[in-house]
């Protein structure tokens, strides 16, 4: 199955190597206009107000973003270890771009489990981009309850910039493609996290299948197929 899913490249051995990469930037750096600031609000189906209804939309959700079950599997799949504490987790990410396949890790620094302004039940998390990624930054998952109205939303915020490479058709890509492709895979996720939810609520499987393993490892989502041109593909291990 490692083999079929990521064809010559041993991503176990290449999420290993993960433990020793660092964050590649520091938060003091992020100011505009050197960096793309983001917020992202999907609106999910509401609850009655309060807290969080029982199998209501604000668990499903929370469900999809700790299983990372809301990224859009062609542009973005991760590898994890799901016994690993979540606080901490490494997660090597598969990026994908046409024939290309670029794999860089990523650590998961935050979990947010709270009630916000007194009123806003949250919960998710946020890794950071690691060395020889293809991005530095943050990106945060989180749902939100406003308990006085009952509304739901998945809340995406985003702080990030291309990181330098030596490679030139690497930075002519990220120039081209680059933010292109990162407004995209936002809306991709909001896109499912909505269309999941609303299934889940209408009684229907959600069409996701059991977790892929690789090596003890997690392959998400759940749902990423696999093509025999998959095969061809060009990876890049750490191209950043």
């Amino acid at each position: 199955m490692g083999d079929r899913l990521f064809g010559r490249l041993d991503a176990v051995r290449a999420w290993q190597g993960l433990a020793d990469a660092s964050v590649n930037y520091s938060a003091d750096e992020v100011r505009r206009p050197a960096w793309n600031i983001d917020v992202h609000h999907t609106p999910l189906p509401a609850e009655p107000p309060g807290p969080p209804t029982p199998g209501g939309p604000w668990t499903h959700a929370c469900r999809l973003v700790r299983d990372y079950e809301f990224s859009p599997p062609e542009i973005v799949r991760a590898l994890y270890d799901p016994a690993a504490p979540l606080l901490g987790r490494d997660m090597l990410l598969e990026a994908r771009f046409h024939g290309l396949r670029f794999y860089c890790g990523v650590r998961v620094t935050e979990v947010v489990d709270q009630t916000r302004d007194g009123t806003d039940r949250v919960w998710g998390w946020a890794y950071e981009t690691l060395d020889g990624h293809l991005e530095r930054g943050k990106v945060t998952y989180e749902v939100v309850k406003n308990g006085p109205t009952g509304a739901v939303e998945f809340l995406v915020t985003c702080h990030s910039q291309g990181a330098p490479t030596l490679d030139p058709l690497i930075s002519l890509g990220w120039r081209l493609f680059g933010r292109r492709t990162q407004l995209r895979f936002y809306r991709r996720c909001g896109e499912r996290m909505r269309r999941f939810v609303e299934t889940a609520l209408g009684g229907e499987p959600v069409p996701l299948r059991p977790a892929r393993r690789v090596g003890g490892l997690v392959y998400a989502p759940s749902d990423a197929g696999t093509r025999r041109l998959d095969a061809l593909a060009v990876h890049r291990l750490s191209p950043g």
